[in-house]
């Protein structure tokens, strides 16, 4: 549409709407007749029931000859959602889907009777029943020919064009259930995402750990550095928090002797939308004691070539038009490293004076704050000069002990701490270090972050003297290892944003 305003009433946009209004009030007006025919609940029976699926139809009988199944009549009954139909006099055919495909109804005046004249009024997008034999028809495809048939619930929405679906995409976020109706696609990425947390659960269940559930309503936020969203519970007049990690309840169990643990399940941090970052998101958090960061990066890279196996048959595989061959050993480099790679000119020498870096920092419009030390402005220069060029598997390692605050110090380097992030495709994975177990080392970095909190840093942690105190009764070396889901399904799927691989991502409220 013209935005220039010279569109008379009724084009374009508004042409559509009103067309979509009259359908709507169309089948208003049969659903009023059902109602008026049937009773007030015979409207929406819900005595059906299907024992056929269409995808398992076509499993058993798709490679049947016409003859085969003439000589082995075999009756079944199904029911779906009605997504074609073309009416030709006596006989008709109308196709219904289900999850796990499409299955042909043929249909005909001379068996059907009163419910054949009814189905000429029926709708695409209903939802209806049949039962008949499986057949295949002169053109070869196989169907059922219905001897009964019954509508089960009245669609009161038309659905969009079979050909473009819902060409918008802000649209398919917000309808998600029209979008699985009308894209095979969309519905395969949530398959994925399934088989993916399938893949991760039994990969860790072989290995012994123990699937466990933490709060998810926390009086003190920990475990990372984000925002929190804030709540109140009311009987017990507290401000809690809604999760933004669930690391120190479960290192609180390897405290307790649980040495293998595992969750999946939702964090949320209070931070903007993009294609990378949605508040509400899933994440895979485990740990084990008696092991550090390096044998997490074999674990991850082992993992990572499994489920690119198990999802795609082999190592090699496509994201965003760009080929990738996990079969090759994953690069490893520091951070330093990174951002020396990446910022021709810089002084390799000079990456831990703060001065040096803040000079730095100005001359690419990097901003940094006064109380920052050199390990944050360093994060602040690899964030925006190298993430984005870490396209084949990365790990970075070696993260400078000022942001790391839960994280075990080099015994070599004490700057930095023995922690890696993953990237691939310019995006983290995921997040892993040997975990910090001395208590009084915890107990001032936990009062570092407050006083960061106090200079106005909203992401800083709070102290969590409970945690304090269990590390006080002794954690066994133990590493940890935070995993993306959303962002590693974006991969396996060759989504671009992450909203595509989110049922039902958070967005603005409509106008």
């Amino acid at each position: 549409m013209k935005k220039d305003g010279k569109n008379p009433p009724g084009a374009d946009g508004d042409e559509t709407q009103g067309d979509e209004n009259k359908l709507i009030a169309e089948r208003r007006a049969k659903l009023a007749e059902l109602r008026a025919a049937a009773g007030a609940g015979g409207a929406f029976p819900n005595d059906f029931r299907r024992d056929a699926l269409a995808g398992e139809l076509h499993s058993a009988y798709g490679e049947k000859s016409g003859e085969w199944l003439d000589a082995n009549p075999t009756r079944v009954t199904v029911g779906g959602r009605l997504m074609f139909k073309r009416v030709m006099g006596k006989a008709s055919f109308a196709k219904i889907a289900d999850r796990t495909g499409q299955i042909q109804l043929y249909l005909q005046q001379e068996t059907l009777g009163a419910a054949y004249e009814a189905f000429k009024g029926w709708d695409v997008g209903d939802i209806i029943g049949g039962s008949g034999v499986m057949f295949r028809t002169r053109t070869g495809e196989l169907s059922v020919r219905a001897d009964a048939l019954r509508l089960l619930v009245k669609s009161l929405r038309p659905l969009p064009d079979k050909w473009h679906g819902l060409a918008d995409t802000e649209t398919r976020y917000r309808r998600r259930y029209v979008d699985l109706i009308m894209s095979e696609p969309s519905r395969e990425v949530f398959r994925t995402r399934a088989r993916v947390v399938r893949y991760l659960r039994d990969f860790l269940d072989a290995l012994g750990f123990l699937e466990v559930e933490t709060p998810m309503m926390q009086p003190i936020p920990g475990g990372a550095t984000a925002r929190p969203f804030r709540t109140h519970h009311n009987a017990l007049d507290l401000d809690m928090y809604l999760r933004i990690a669930p690391e120190l309840y479960l290192k609180r169990l390897i405290v307790g002797g649980l040495d293998r643990v595992y969750e999946i399940n939702r964090n949320f941090r209070n931070e903007g939308l993009s294609t990378q970052h949605n508040p509400e998101f899933t994440m895979l958090e485990l740990y084990l004691a008696w092991a550090d960061y390096h044998d997490l990066m074999d674990w991850v890279e082992k993992a990572t070539r499994g489920l690119a196996d198990t999802l795609n048959g082999g190592p090699r595989l496509s994201y965003q038009g760009r080929a990738y061959d996990l079969s090759q050993p994953f690069r490893r480099v520091t951070v330093e490293q990174a951002i020396i790679d990446n910022n021709p000119g810089i002084d390799p020498l000079s990456l831990r004076d703060p001065t040096y870096l803040r000079k730095r920092c100005d001359q690419l419009g990097i901003p940094w704050h006064r109380d920052d030390g050199a390990g944050k402005l360093q994060i602040e220069l690899f964030e925006k000069t190298a993430e984005a060029q870490l396209l084949d598997p990365t790990f970075v390692y070696a993260y400078p002990v000022e942001v790391s605050p839960l994280s075990r110090p080099n015994d070599a380097d004490p700057f930095v701490a023995d922690r890696f992030e993953f990237f691939i495709s310019g995006r983290e994975i995921a997040n892993g270090f040997s975990e910090l177990n001395d208590p009084e080392d915890q107990a001032a970095r936990f009062r570092a972050q407050v006083a960061r909190k106090e200079q106005g840093d909203e992401e800083a942690m709070f102290y969590d003297a409970d945690y304090v105190r269990a590390l006080e009764y002794g954690m066994p070396p133990t590493a940890g290892l935070g995993v993306g889901i959303d962002r590693l399904v974006m991969f396996f799927t060759d989504s671009p944003s992450i909203r595509d691989v989110i049922l039902f991502p958070h967005m603005r409220p409509e106008a």
